[in-house]
This record gives C-alpha cells, structure tokens and sequence, in this order.
C-alpha cells in the first residue's frame, strides 16, 4: 500500500508541473517529445539453459517458455485482468449449451518462413495434445482426450466439449506449430525433431541462431518479425544470454553485456535497488501461500469451526512476515481468487492483523485462558474442558517455510493456541498428507500457473471433500452452487457476479488461510523504455508488452496553437 501510495504522490506531482508548463507556455511556441525509432537490441540475462522450443513440450523448462512467448502465438491471448481477447483467432463463437466453441482464424497471419496460417494448424497442434504418447502433463492429455477437434474450412475449427466448461478459452492460448513443416511428426517424435532448435512460429520475433561452445548454449539470438499480424516490435533483436547462476548472470548485467535480468531474488534484489540506473518491476506470480486446515479431522474437531479459523488468520502479522522473509516482495492474500484478475471482488479487503478481535472470537467460542495468563507466557493455552487449543503444522523442510513456520507457531502463541511444527520433504506434503488428509495444518504452496481463468472449484467444492483436490474438506452449499454455475457459464460478467459471492463467503467461513502471493522481479536499464508489466500467470508473461518496447527514440517538433486571442 505504501507503494502505490508513494506512485500516486508522484503521478499528483508531476500533474502538477504538467499544468506549470502549459500555464507559462507561450502561444504559438514549439514543444519537443519523443518517438520510439524501430532498432536496437534488448538483451537479457537469465539463469537456465533452453532445451526444446516447443510450446507444446515447454511445460517443464521455464527458459522454454520464456523464449517461445516471443516465437510463438496462440489462437487466444489475455489481456492484463486475465480476460481472453482474440490473437490467432479473428473470433470465436460459443454455442448456447456451451458445448461448441467454433473459431475462425485472422486471414493476415504468416508463419516465420511465410506460408499462411491455416485450420490445418490448428488441427495439427491440438491432435498432439490427445495422443497417447503426449510426453506433456496428464491431465493436459486426458481434459483433451475429451474433445473432438474439426475443421469446418481453411480458417475456421470447431471445438466439441462433453460438458460446459467456461475455462475452455484459456487452453487455446497454446502456440501453434506449423503443420506444413510437422505434418505426421508425433508426439513421441516431437521431441527430438529438428524444429525444436531451428523453430519457426508466427510470433513478434524470428529465431536466428544459437551460440554454442563446449556443447553449452551460450546465447540465442531472435530478429523482429516485420510481417507480424500484430503490432510490430520496435526492438530489432532480442538477445538471451544464459548462465548457471543468478551470480554470474548479475556479472553480466552489471558490466554492461545485457540490459536486462530476470527471477531476481535475495542480496541482488539489494544490489540492484541500490543501482539509480535500473528500473526495477514487479508483478504479482499465480500462486499463493497457504495453510491447509483439515476442517475434517477427527479429534481436532476445532478446526471446523469459523471463529477459531477466523482468529488464527487474524492473529497474523503477514506483512512483517513478508518484510523479513521476502524483503517485501510479496503481497497479503485477500482470498482464493488472485488479485488484479476480472474475477477478483472488488471492495474485498484482506483481514487485518487483529489479534484483540481473534482473542474476542476465541472467547466467544469458550476458548479460555488461565487467570492471570498473559499473553506469550507458557500458561497462556487455551483450552475448552481440559483440552488445549492446539494443533500440528506440517511444513516443507526448507529454511525458508521452516522460518515462516516459526513466526506463525510465534503469532499464535501470543492468542494462546500451541502449534508443533513438523518438517517433512517438500514432495511429500502432498502425497503422504494432503492427499490421504492426514493431516492437522499444512503450510503449502498453491501453484495456479500457466492458465489465467481463476477456476477454484478443483480446491473448494464439496465433491472433491473426499478425493480431489478439496484437502481441506470445506464443504458449503452455497459455494458449492456459484462455484457450479460460475464454470457453466461461459458470460464472463456473470462469472465475475458468482466469483464476487464466492469470495465474500470464502472469508466468512476461512475454510484455509491464505497468506500471501509472491513476486516476479525483473531489472532492466532505464534506457529502455516503454516497459510494462502486469500481473502473470507465467513468468513469461513480462514481454507481454516487448512490441512496445524500446531503446532508440527521436526527438518530435510539434507546434502549440495559437490563442484564440492572438
């Protein structure tokens, strides 16, 4: 908050002299403004090396991803709230039953080589998705399995859903591959093709070449793609320079040999922040820190009830937490809905830290404390007929959650509830606790990446209470309806409406406390401008806006009109 408080002071300042000049701008006077110039290089450094360049086999690889924003193009793209806006696609049209979903393909887009985009490329790279031997994630295959793919003409496709399924939009972001370089390549033998280190796409930039020595990828090399469809870049090439470590890529950020770096974390967040010709931006990732609750445990019966879930999230000081562990680069959770998203509830604030209003709740519900216990003393436990408040937190065995376990076991302690902590492998948080629910708490991570829609009925809908992904057990019928129809629905308005109920419930009845979200920082030099970064579903989504970037600029004349009364 006090961020976007320090911008505001800034923007009102510069209102400000904006007004001053033009108050004392003499009429009829030349003012002089800046273009952007098509040329230049942008060069990036970034830690990890590129295998397949593929978007279809890219799932694994974050440097992957990251170099086929740039080469490849989807049917459907997202603007910066998440929405679906048409990219490939002209336009699409949903039956009313929102079972067909029926595209028809822009008639201007080429492949990097020229050839038109076509139907049959679509076909080509959905099929590779169904096949059995897809090397991709399982669950991509079996939701694709599913649907029936076909070509009505040589720019249109028609995609049949067994059922309604209002995300559907969102797996048509894919990039294409060319089915008139592909054609009858499988998906086993995608793998090791040729076209995963020479590939052309339809995307802003043209893959050049690799430089390679010892057999390690040194750099690759893009160029703009002046045919592009869409706006054309302004950069003429885009670098990628790859090292091991996060300290020899801020080597080369800091001796000039790349403008930008990216994942960075930790004492090079500092160093950077000290440096006053780096631009810093940061952008919220789709995941979030969590403590799973298991509403449904058979002896710390408890848990199921919302005050003493509502005091263990108001007893917490979650923006110190992120100020000691994080350096701040992180934001407090409001809900399970992701910020800055068309789904997120506005009005919705997150809840204070409070921990007079979480002892009053405890009270309410007969947690006492001994008399004269104080607060963060060793008497201070409350408990209900001899049974204290207390409860196990299971937590990954690193020092980062191993710490945040620590300060929350702290926090709770000063409301009188006793938290033991108990490390295990990060690994098997999920299969030996979340998934059998044996468990009492679990501090874990919640990944919502690569897809923007905010679908959340896999995590809180009372059919996956027993074997899906439901770990905390919330069952609510009134959740349970709008989580329903929200994913029948594909009028995204009304799926906002029904995400908005969902939301302020959710908070009402804190079925798991939702801690924070982390960040995604980038460092660029300020001689390249024209930089935007928004919330992202993937890393990768920072060069959402690279056609706007730029590094050369020429100076405009424009001449201020006369006074009327001149």
């Amino acid at each position: 908050m006090g961020r976007l408080r320090w911008q505001l002071i800034i923007a009102l300042g510069g209102l400000i002299l904006i007004a001053a000049l033009l108050l004392t701008q003499a009429p009829g006077s030349e003012t002089s403004t800046s273009e952007p110039v098509r040329g230049g290089t942008y060069a990036e450094a970034v830690v990890g090396t590129p295998s397949r360049l593929n978007p279809v086999l890219d799932a694994l690889n974050p440097v992957d991803r990251e170099i086929d924003r740039l080469i490849y193009t989807g049917l459907v793209r997202f603007d910066s709230r998440g929405a679906p806006q048409p990219d490939l696609a002209a336009n699409w049209a949903i039956s009313a039953d929102g079972t067909s979903y029926t595209v028809t393909l822009r008639d201007d887009a080429r492949w990097h080589d020229g050839s038109p985009v076509s139907s049959d490329d679509v076909i080509y790279t959905f099929s590779k998705l169904q096949d059995e031997d897809y090397p991709g994630p399982a669950d991509l295959r079996e939701m694709w399995s599913q649907i029936s793919v076909t070509k009505v003409d040589g720019l249109t496709v028609q995609f049949k859903l067994p059922e309604p399924f209002a995300p559907f939009l969102d797996y048509l972001s894919v990039g294409l591959l060319p089915d008139h370089l592909l054609r009858g390549v499988s998906a086993a033998q995608l793998i090791d093709h040729p076209q995963n280190l020479h590939p052309i796409g339809t995307g802003p930039f043209r893959f050049e070449g690799f430089e390679i020595e010892e057999g390690r990828i040194l750099r690759l090399a893009l160029s703009a793609n002046e045919d592009f469809y869409g706006q054309a870049p302004y950069l003429e090439r885009v670098d990628f320079r790859f090292f091991e470590t996060q300290e020899e890529a801020l080597q080369a950020y800091q001796a000039g040999d790349v403008q930008g770096l990216s994942g960075v974390t930790g004492a090079t967040l500092n160093t950077l922040l000290a440096d006053g010709d780096t631009n810093v931006y940061s952008a919220r990732l789709p995941s979030a820190e969590l403590v799973f609750l298991n509403t449904r445990h058979p002896e710390k019966v408890f848990l199921a009830d919302k005050r003493v879930r509502q005091a263990l999230m108001l007893g917490l000081n979650r923006q110190s937490i992120i100020d000691r562990y994080f350096q701040g680069q992180a934001l407090i959770a409001t809900g399970a809905v992701l910020p800055g998203t068309w789904a997120f509830a506005e009005g919705l604030s997150p809840l204070p830290f409070d921990p007079e209003r979480a002892a009053s709740l405890l009270d309410a519900a007969e947690w006492t404390v001994p008399v004269g216990a104080t607060p963060g003393s060793p008497e201070y436990v409350r408990a209900k007929e001899d049974l204290p408040l207390a409860f196990e937190l299971l937590h990954a065995d690193d020092a980062t959650h191993l710490a945040v376990a620590q300060a929350l076991q702290e926090y709770w302690r000063q409301i009188g509830i006793v938290v033991t902590l108990r490390a295990a492998p990060a690994e098997a948080l999920l299969s030996q606790a979340l998934e059998p629910r044996e468990f009492e708490a679990v501090l874990a991570e919640l990944d919502l990446s690569r897809y923007p829609d905010p679908d959340p009925y896999p995590f809180w809908h009372d059919s996956q209470a027993e074997a899906g992904q439901n770990y905390s057990g919330f069952s609510d019928r009134n959740t349970s309806i709008w989580l329903e129809q929200a994913r029948t629905t594909p009028d995204i308005r009304k799926r906002a409406e029904l995400y908005r109920s969902f939301s302020f419930r959710f908070q009402d009845q804190m079925p798991s406390l939702f801690l924070f979200h982390p960040v995604y920082t980038t460092a660029i030099r300020s001689q390249v401008l024209g930089v935007t970064v928004g919330p992202m579903v993937d890393p990768s989504d920072r060069f959402g806006s690279i056609e706007g970037w730029y590094v050369l600029a020429r100076r405009a004349r424009t001449q201020a009109p006369d006074s009327p009364d001149g």
